[in-house]
């Protein structure tokens, strides 16, 4: 009884192994499927292939006349420079602290440099697409201030790194599927709205969101394998959540 109860439980360790390969092999894919999509998109941008895409989206928000104003009320016009703020670096950086602070003080101190880490090299990463590509903003009344130049959207792939980042996070320590689901899709929900926000206000063209998305999104996935990948080795802190779940499994 004791060999077979031996043996059933090192065939359940070799299963998650093999889950856990799966799912790091699965997310490089994606994340090269991504990155090809980002340099493929980059690569028409500078070609000038983008241009009537570019210039179609960016005038459904705009009068047909010479001024080119916002169309909708003033409120929209509010509420969008509101949500925009949440892709801003004031606004993720308190997010990115206020979360490694409370996954410190949960013992997930490992879990937390990485994502500390994730969202700075992301940063440091945006910065350098940029002065690379150097590619200059729409030419439209908008109502921010704008310091860095288009291409990628920095909201947008900023975005993409925090919330996904912690979208993901929050679905390992989630109990149930439900949970787990509903946390992504607030994390991608949350980027699609800032980068909706950033075409909305005219301050980036529609292919500046998409690559930032693509770049973005790959990034976080990147950091989410290197998590899952430390975590099976025992360098990084298994969630709570996960663990419980495998001890009763």
């Amino acid at each position: 009884m004791a060999r077979s109860l031996s043996q059933l439980l090192n065939l359940r360790s070799v299963i998650n192994f093999a889950r856990g390969e799966a799912s790091v092999l699965a997310g490089v894919a994606v994340v090269s499927g991504l990155v090809l999509a980002f340099l493929s998109l980059a690569d028409q941008v500078s070609e000038g292939d983008t241009e009537a895409f570019d210039t179609a989206l960016l005038m459904l928000f705009r009068t047909p006349d010479p001024s080119h104003q916002l169309i909708g009320p003033l409120w929209v016009q509010e509420m969008m420079r509101d949500v925009t703020a949440l892709g801003s670096f004031a606004c993720l950086g308190l997010l990115v602290v206020g979360v490694a602070i409370y996954l410190v003080l949960a013992g997930l101190r490992h879990a937390a440099l990485l994502m500390v880490v994730c969202v700075l090299s992301g940063t440091a990463l945006s910065t350098l697409l940029k002065m690379g590509y150097d590619r200059p903003r729409p030419d439209l009344e908008s109502f921010t201030h704008q310091f860095t130049s288009s291409f990628p959207s920095g909201h947008s792939m900023l975005s993409a790194v925090t919330y996904l980042s912690i979208g993901a996070l929050l679905a390992r320590l989630a109990p149930t599927l439900a949970l787990k689901i509903y946390a992504l899709s607030a994390a991608v929900f949350l980027t699609l709205l800032v980068g909706f926000s950033r075409l909305y206000l005219g301050v980036h063209f529609p292919s500046d969101i998409l690559a930032g998305w693509c770049i973005g999104a790959a990034w976080a996935l990147l950091w989410s394998v290197i998590a899952i990948w430390l975590q099976k080795r025992g360098h990084v802190e298994q969630p709570p959540a996960e663990t419980l779940s495998d001890r009763t499994a």
